[in-house]
């Protein structure tokens, strides 16, 4: 469910933008972020981080989209938001006593302390070749917005979907079986 609630606002744009186009679709994305953000605190008295930065980044990128009537503003946000993400995992590695991955995971796996910076400097990578992905998408002249709008739903989150699958297979070899408590009696 929480997946649904972070992706909502992408979800809305690719609906908008199948109805009507790129304008309406980047006016409903800043609506339904802030939306998302806004009923976040109503329900924790809080807010998340990522959701902050999205907000602000599509009312900014959003914002000139509209203004400027240029939909290259908001072909720019996945790019930024991915490499803020590659950033801030890099600096993870320098910044604390554990990287980010590992705060994020450590509650629910234990590795090894030699893979959580490999794990960690594997996300940043990723999120620096989406962000490149999507320029090329976005920008090389070889597709149309229909084809950035559906690669920004699809493509980017089944790209997350495959990496998130291939982590899970190269952790799997060092995640440690919980040892059996059960007892055996001989007979």
């Amino acid at each position: 469910m929480k997946f649904l609630f972070d992706f909502f606002p992408i979800l809305l744009f690719f609906i908008a933008y199948k109805a009507y186009d790129i304008f309406v679709a980047t006016a409903v994305a800043i609506l339904a972020s802030f939306i998302q953000v806004g009923w976040f605190w109503l329900q924790h008295r809080r807010v998340e981080k990522m959701h902050v930065i999205t907000l602000l980044l599509i009312v900014v990128l959003g914002g000139a989209t509209l203004v400027f009537q240029d939909e290259n503003f908001i072909k720019w946000k996945p790019t930024v938001v991915n490499w803020l993400f590659g950033v801030v995992f890099i600096g993870s590695q320098f910044i604390g006593k554990k990287p980010i991955v590992q705060r994020m995971m450590e509650s629910n796996v234990e590795l090894p302390a030699h893979i959580w910076p490999r794990l960690n400097i594997a996300w940043a990578v990723f999120f620096i070749f989406l962000g490149f992905l999507n320029l090329y998408v976005a920008f090389s002249g070889h597709y149309d917005t229909d084809t950035w709008v559906n690669f920004k739903l699809f493509g980017m989150i089944g790209l997350t979907f495959v990496f998130i699958i291939a982590q899970a297979f190269f952790i799997g070899r060092y995640i440690k079986e919980p040892e059996s408590t059960d007892t055996k009696e001989e007979s």
